[in-house]
């Protein structure tokens, strides 16, 4: 098998599995419970956040555990919005962003919120000076994503952060699932205040992740009960889970710039040989995230050469995983202005550290193969 879909989600360490069978099978106990094994069990939550906090550069009270990606964005958002709405009711984003940032914005328009949706360049890129124009004195909220899940565009997240800085009013929050391990974000450095990340796009497993946030930060709890993340997210904590993300976190950030070398060389190489299949289209830009590549072929339904490449082993995807059911057209391609012909027909290949150079050859004589096949059925 030959997997290509890394930024729909990956392969879970076997190390990251055993993590979580351990934990859960010896540690089993609720971490709110007064009896000592209860506090044993609250002992290794505490070792697991101030860990995960480490490989952040956080403090330990600025991990907030979480599900994954959608309810960190869900959280950072609504959370906001909700709390801090006597502020000011003007909310900005990118046309570009995952669908749980989208939607979540839409629902925060149904309650009465003003949402800004930004424009981007025909990369996918959001200009900072977009973002200065937008700003009002009631904007209480900024939402980029650090790395586009289609596109692979890299957005400028450091000198946005600068520019909502100056607002004291708003917040800045970041998307940082498909940034996490392959390029720097900095919540002191890039004035972020919520950061989004999730453990099954890094090797770990679905249902973890965390929202980072700066302490000062106050939201509006999506969940209440018990009072568990530090009042921000009640229900008894998923230790097992949590234990796994942070082991995930250690093999992402160990030998990091080596395994980033090894995905621009990838990259590199998938490039080059796209752009010599004729009728192909790279719709990524040239200095884009690592891992991703998004190309068209015009005139074949994605779908299609999906299910032909899968036939033969090799797995690709189309748009979002959380979008491909969707119609047709690719939002963030025609956010680009990027020709209906090609936002119909993209195709994604995201790569991770385990995936070598011959799997991407292999891919490319198959798809090359696809093509001629296709082209032969449709009497082309």
């Amino acid at each position: 098998m030959i997997y290509l879909d890394n930024s729909a989600t990956t392969q879970p360490h076997p190390e990251v599995l055993e993590s979580y069978k351990k934990v859960a099978d010896k540690f089993f106990a609720n971490p709110s419970s007064v009896h000592r094994f209860g506090s044993e069990v609250e002992r290794l939550l505490q070792q697991t956040r101030n860990q995960a906090a480490e490989w952040f550069g956080v403090q330990p009270k600025e991990v907030i555990f979480t599900s994954g990606g959608t309810e960190g964005n869900n959280m950072a958002i609504k959370g906001i919005a909700l709390m801090h709405q006597s502020r000011g009711k003007h909310l900005i984003t990118s046309q570009v962003e995952h669908p749980s940032v989208i939607e979540a914005f839409r629902a925060m328009e149904s309650l009465g919120f003003d949402v800004t949706y930004l424009p981007v360049d025909s990369e996918g890129k959001v200009n900072p000076q977009d973002v200065s124009e937008a700003m009002r004195e009631d904007t209480i909220l900024v939402s980029i994503m650090s790395v586009n899940n289609e596109l692979g565009t890299i957005q400028p997240i450091q000198e946005i952060g600068g520019i909502v800085n100056e607002y004291p009013k708003a917040f800045f929050h970041v998307d940082h699932v498909q940034g996490l391990g392959k390029i720097d974000v900095s919540l002191n450095k890039d004035h972020i205040d919520l950061c989004t990340v999730s453990g099954h796009k890094v090797h770990g497993l679905k249902g973890t992740g965390a929202l980072l946030m700066k302490q000062e930060v106050l939201l509006f709890p999506l969940l209440h009960g018990g009072g568990q993340e530090q009042e921000k997210r009640a229900g008894t904590e998923n230790l097992p889970g949590s234990v796994a993300f942070v082991k995930a976190l250690r093999f992402l950030f160990e030998d990091q710039e080596k395994k980033r070398n090894h995905l621009n060389q990838l990259r590199e190489s998938l490039w080059n040989e796209l752009q010599e299949i004729e009728g192909v289209f790279i719709n990524s830009p040239k200095n884009g995230a690592p891992h991703i590549l998004n190309f068209s072929v015009p005139g074949f339904k994605p779908e299609v050469l999906i299910h032909t490449l899968s036939e033969r082993d090799i797995y690709i995807s189309t748009k979002s995983a959380c979008s491909s059911k969707q119609p047709d057209v690719s939002a963030v391609l025609k956010a680009c202005n990027v020709d209906r012909e090609r936002t119909t027909s993209a195709l994604r290949v995201s790569m991770s550290y385990t995936n070598t150079e011959e799997e991407l050859m292999t891919f490319v004589q198959a798809l090359k193969a696809s093509i001629e096949q296709l082209q032969v059925t449709m009497g082309r």
